[in-house]
C-alpha cells in the first residue's frame, strides 16, 4: 500500500487551523470575519508546510521501503496476522514486515543449522560402517599374506570370514543405494493387486535359517486366508523382510516372531510382532532415522547395516502410509503398517 503525504498534510493542517481559530477566539477584540481569514491562512500555510516535509524528507522514503517489503512479502513472507496497515501507521506496518521477515530468515537459519548437523551425522556414521567391514576383511588377509596362506585350514577359515565381511559391505553399499533412490524419487513404485499372505510367507520361509541358530519359533497367522491388498509387491516383500530380520536380531534365544494381520473395511494392516528387548520410549521417534541405533555398542554385533528400518519409512511414504511401532522394555516390539484392500476383496 502507497502512504498519501496529502491526507496526513490535510489532518495537521485542519488541526492547526482550528487550534489558531480557537487561540484567537479567545481575544475579544477579534470579529468573527477576522476568525475565518486567521483560520483559512493557517491552514493553507500549515497545509503547504506539512505536505512539503512530509512528501520530500518523509512519506517518499517511506513508500520505497514499503514497496521493496512488499516486493519481499510476495515472494517469501505471508501478511502478519492481525496488521491493518494504513495511511497513519506507515512506520508500524513496516516494522512488522521487517519483524516478519526477520522471523522468517531465523527459521530458514535453523533449518539449515539441523541439516548440517545431519549431514555431519551421517558422514560420520558411513564413515564407521563402511571401516568395519573394511578393516575386518584387512586384518584377515594380511594374516594370510603373512604366513597363514600355508595352513589350508587357517587358509579356509579367514578367507570365508573376509569374504562375510565384503558380503556386509556389499549389503551396506546396496542399502546405501536404494536408500538414496528412493529419496530421489529414481525408484517409483509399481502398484498392483496382489495376495499379502504369500509374500508375508515367502518371507518367514527365506528367514527360517536365520531363526533357527537363535532357536526362534516363526509364526504367520491364519496362512490360508486370502488378502489382496494394492501396492507394490516387491518392496512390501522387502519391508516386511526389513522387519522381521530386525525383530530375530534383536529377540533373544527360545523366542517367537510372528506376523498377524487386522482387517479394516478399507485398509489390511500387517502387524509384525517379537518377544525381544523392547525399544525405550525416549528411543521411538529416531528408529527410522539412517544408521540410528538404540545401543550402539551391541547393535553392530547383531548384524545389519543400520538402515533397514530407514528403508521401510521410505517404502511406505511412498505408498502413501507410514509404519507405526508399539514396544515394551522387556516384552518385545510391534512394527505395523496399512494398505488399502482391494475393492473387489
Amino acid at each position: 500500500m502507497v502512504y498519501s503525504a496529502r491526507s496526513m498534510a490535510l489532518l495537521l493542517a485542519v488541526f492547526i487551523a482550528l487550534v489558531t481559530v480557537l487561540f484567537l477566539s479567545l481575544v475579544e477584540s477579534v470579529t468573527f470575519d477576522a476568525l475565518l481569514v486567521a483560520g483559512l491562512i493557517s491552514f493553507s500555510v500549515s497545509y503547504l508546510l506539512v505536505y512539503v516535509v512530509l512528501e520530500f524528507m518523509v512519506f517518499r522514503e517511506i513508500n520505497k521501503i514499503h514497496k521493496m517489503l512488499a516486493k519481499v512479502r510476495k515472494k517469501e513472507l505471508t501478511q502478519v496476522a492481525g496488521q491493518k496497515p494504513g495511511a497513519l501507521n506507515p512506520l508500524r506496518s513496516i516494522n512488522e514486515e521487517i519483524t516478519a521477515f526477520a522471523l522468517l530468515k531465523q527459521k530458514e537459519i535453523d533449518e539449515l543449522k539441523k541439516l548440517e548437523q545431519f549431514r555431519k551425522e551421517f558422514i560420520a556414521n558411513v564413515s564407521h560402517e563402511l571401516k568395519t567391514p573394511i578393516f575386518a576383511a584387512q586384518g584377515f588377509i594380511h594374516t594370510l599374506l603373512d604366513g597363514a596362506m600355508n595352513d589350508k585350514q587357517v587358509r579356509d577359515k579367514f578367507l570365508k570370514k573376509a569374504a562375510r565381511s565384503m558380503d556386509g559391505l556389499d549389503m551396506l553399499v546396496q542399502d546405501l543405494l536404494t536408500l538414496s533412490q528412493m529419496e530421489t524419487g529414481d525408484i517409483k513404485m509399481k502398484l498392483d493387486y496382489f495376495d499379502l499372505v504369500p509374500v508375508c510367507s515367502d518371507v518367514l520361509d527365506q528367514l527360517e535359517g536365520k531363526a533357527r541358530k537363535k532357536d526362534i519359533r516363526m509364526r504367520l497367522a491364519d496362512p490360508h486366508q486370502k488378502l489382496s491388498v494394492y501396492a507394490d509387491a516387491h518392496r512390501i516383500s522387502q519391508v516386511v523382510t526389513n522387519l522381521v530380520s530386525n525383530a530375530i536380531n534383536y529377540t533373544p534365544e527360545g523366542g517367537e516372531v510372528s506376523i498377524s494381520f487386522d482387517i479394516g473395511k478399507k485398509n489390511i494392516t500387517t502387524l509384525v510382532s517379537d518377544t525381544g528387548e523392547g525399544i525405550p520410549p525416549e528411543h521411538l521417534p529416531r528408529i527410522f532415522e539412517r544408521f540410528y541405533r538404540v545401543d550402539k555398542s551391541r547393535s553392530r554385533e547383531k548384524g545389519g547395516t543400520g538402515l533397514g528400518l530407514a528403508i521401510v519409512k521410505h517404502i511406505l511414504e511412498g505408498h502413501n502410509t507410514r509404519a507405526d511401532v508399539e514396544s515394551t522394555v522387556g516384552k518385545g516390539s510391534v512394527f505395523s503398517f496399512k494398505l488399502p484392500r482391494s475393492k473387489g476383496d
